[in-house]
């Protein structure tokens, strides 16, 4: 089935490449950030066998803190097979190719080991804060550039929230864009590239759910200029005292990863069963 998919997205991102380009090409001042998002990437049904293949969050792990509440997994040997073809299918070099395509990025590279990556599914009331994405994977050899989502969960509609937002520099001002069904969202990260989801609305057992994928770069986003940060997290901006948490947070982190390069975390990478 992997190959199969890999057709079919190379297939439809080539036939709205054009579009795709302008798209992620727009200036859309405030927000930093340049986006595409294509519809129907997949066959419906397609669409709705990965839907279906998706672990419960209860084989999940929960992500559980102020800067977040969402589950997420890259343990691919455990579940249906179907989950680990979606997310290499975007890890394929046609793919990743077509990208580059798009947003005019050269010298794009996948990352197997999903650093960041891999499946993530959010229930009633959770959430992803604003944040820079870190700057480079876990090595700090490369700069993450793309961050590539497919959406499944069948039915899913503006109004059920759990909608990926980019924000302005100041994280006040901001542009949804729905997590609709069949739905691919490629992003360009960069450090000025705030973003968030915002609460889940939809009440009961199906749960928000995306195949996430990110790309980088041996050369930085900014020509000439090398830079290194963390997972940088702010807050909504009515949220005045976790903004406040948020900055200390961040302190921390950084001091901790001068310290220690591959910090102090658990390292959530996939690895291959035996």
């Amino acid at each position: 089935m992997r190959q199969q998919l890999v057709s079919w997205i190379v297939q439809n991102l080539a036939a709205n490449r054009e579009r795709l380009a302008a798209d992620f090409a727009a200036d859309r001042h405030p927000v930093r950030s340049h986006f595409a998002a294509l519809d129907r990437v997949l066959p419906d049904d397609v669409a709705h066998w990965i839907h279906a293949a998706f672990p419960p969050v209860s084989r999940m792990r929960l992500m559980n803190s102020f800067r977040e509440q969402k589950y997420t997994s890259k343990n691919l040997d455990q579940f249906d097979p179907l989950v680990g073809d979606a997310l290499f299918a975007f890890q394929a070099p046609e793919v990743i190719a077509e990208v580059a395509a798009i947003t005019g990025f050269e010298g794009l590279i996948g990352d197997a080991s999903f650093y960041a990556g891999g499946i993530s599914a959010m229930t009633h009331g959770q959430y992803l804060n604003p944040h820079l994405d870190n700057s480079h994977e876990a090595t700090r050899s490369f700069y993450r550039r793309i961050n590539v989502l497919f959406y499944c969960t069948p039915g899913w509609g503006p109004g059920d929230g759990g909608n990926l937002e980019l924000w302005d520099t100041s994280v006040r001002r901001l542009l949804e864009i729905p997590s609709l069904f069949n739905r691919l969202v490629i992003m360009e990260t960069n450090r000025q590239s705030w973003h968030s989801v915002n609460p889940v609305r939809r009440h009961g057992l199906c749960a928000r759910c995306c195949v996430s994928n990110y790309y980088f770069s041996k050369e930085s986003p900014e020509a000439g200029h090398d830079y290194f940060h963390v997972t940088t997290f702010s807050a909504r901006p009515e949220q005045r005292i976790a903004r406040l948490m948020a900055s200390a947070d961040n302190l921390i982190r950084s001091a901790v990863r001068l310290i220690k390069k591959d910090g102090l975390g658990r390292k959530d990478v996939y690895k291959r069963a035996a």
